[in-house]
């Protein structure tokens, strides 16, 4: 019998995470795979997929023992990025598992999992069920299947590139240089089969695959990280850089200035070369993005659909709306025409598509898509944070011109347009706050205000 706390203990809202050996071993995810065939039955196969850490390759196997027990065939697609492994659940139409910790350190590791058509499994959809089954005091002692399934190897990455370059229409680009920062990550995998042919110079970063993320951490959405993505896109002279996550789910763009984008400027891009294939199309954004995403999507003819921050609201709104595209803040990109799930790398193409077609600078084209400047996400570590948040709601209710909503935390709306969003962490005692304004100097008195109400008057220094 697994011991509960364990069990408990790496199941997330929206994916199973935690410390290899000590958290997160064979045993655990042999049982977790059994539990997911039981799930998914009555399909009849799993395919996975893993990132490059030590840990992947034996927690794949464990985990195809377990679906195989249960009289299920594996597909093993090998090393692959997310976006890879929602590619083989969409085009073969099987659920499927990645093996892979995204941008957290060396020694964690985790499984990303779906239905057959890259359907997510979260919490409520899934994740639940798993882990109640993990934790039942009777559950079968012999495998409720009377064969035992089999494993085969598919090798997909030249088919996922083929599809990726399909949905993009590259066919008027200029030549680029493009600086690309796979910080060891499984970028380095997908990257040379996406591009290639492609009328790209390429100079690559930390391509090696190493799950000890020996540069840098693979997690752009800190600005550490891109320091030398940034830097080298200066030196080379460069058009434009791109940065990846672990998992190369999410993808991060830096202009020939050496200066990050905004991945709402990204969303907004996206938007609107997507509702050119399709007028009048819902494109979904999240609450914590730029008011400039609805804005723009508006204006060229799109229905903007507001949602809650994370992954499987995206998806499940986009899939009641029949959305073209959606994006986040944290530069999760979704595509209708992917199975909405998220690709960084679809993302890339259609910056790069957007910059070879044109003779301008990506600085250039991208200050037509950003309209007002933000903080970023600045986390707060608060012992009650409900406490807080109900503070600051008490104080900004004060005030003439204020609307409040609590679709996701709490967002209050100034009467001179400035607006922010405060919300909980799901795992720790943060709160998370984004603030967006017509000034940077706005931005900031705005931010040591809400800041002061929830750290206190002696509060430490803003630390996006």
């Amino acid at each position: 019998m697994l011991e509960l706390s364990r069990v408990t203990s790496v199941f997330k809202a929206y994916d199973i995470r935690g410390v290899v050996g000590t958290q997160l071993d064979q045993e655990l995810v042999r049982a977790v795979g059994a539990a997911f065939a039981r799930l998914i039955a009555p399909s009849n196969a799993v395919v996975i997929g893993r990132d490059m850490r030590a840990s992947s390759p034996e927690l794949a196997r464990a985990f195809a023992a377990g679906v195989t027990s249960e009289g299920l065939d594996v597909v093993d697609i090998g090393l692959a990025s997310t976006d890879m492994l929602y590619y083989a659940a969409g085009s073969l139409e099987l659920p499927g598992a990645m093996f892979t910790a995204s941008h957290n350190p060396a020694h964690y590791n985790g499984i990303k999992l779906c239905r057959a058509g890259a359907v997510p499994v979260a919490e409520d959809t899934g994740l639940a069920q798993i882990k109640s089954d993990l934790g039942a005091q009777t559950r079968p002692a012999e495998p409720t299947r009377t064969r035992r399934g089999v494993v085969t190897q598919r090798d997909v990455l030249g088919d996922y590139a083929v599809y990726l370059r399909g949905l993009v229409d590259l066919s008027r680009m200029r030549p680029l240089k493009v600086v690309i920062d796979a910080g060891n990550g499984m970028a380095g995998h997908t990257v040379p089969s996406v591009l290639n042919g492609l009328p790209i110079e390429l100079v690559a970063m930390y391509f090696e695959l190493d799950g000890t993320f020996p540069n840098h951490e693979a997690n752009p959405l800190d600005p550490a990280n891109l320091v030398d993505l940034c830097a080298k896109v200066r030196a080379e002279g460069a058009d434009l850089g791109l940065a990846f996550d672990g998992d190369a789910d999410r993808c991060f763009v830096v202009d020939e200035r050496g200066e990050p984008v905004s991945p709402s400027a990204i969303t907004a891009l996206v938007a609107v070369r997507e509702l050119a294939r399709e007028p009048g199309a819902p494109v979904i954004y999240n609450l914590i993005t730029s008011r400039a995403v609805p804005e723009i999507v508006t204006e060229h003819g799109g229905r903007p659909v507001r949602t809650r921050v994370g992954h499987s609201f995206i998806k499940q709104t986009m899939a009641e709306t029949g959305a073209i595209f959606g994006g986040e803040h944290s530069a999760h990109y979704y595509f209708r025409d992917f199975w909405r799930a998220d690709s960084g790398m679809l993302a890339a193409l259609h910056v790069l598509a957007t910059l070879g077609e044109r003779d301008r600078a990506l600085s250039e084209i991208m200050a037509d898509y950003g309209r007002y400047a933000a903080s970023g996400e600045i986390n707060s570590l608060v012992m009650d944070p409900v406490a807080r948040l109900a503070e600051v709601r008490r104080y900004y209710a004060q005030h003439a011109g204020v609307a409040m909503d609590e679709l996701d935390g709490l967002t209050v709306m100034l009467a001179d347009g400035s607006w922010f969003n405060l919300r909980p962490s799901n795992t720790e005692p943060l709160l998370r706050l984004n603030v967006e304004a017509a000034t940077s100097d706005v931005v900031d008195a705005l931010c040591n205000e809400v800041l002061t109400l929830v750290r206190g008057q002696d509060r430490p220094s803003v630390q996006a």
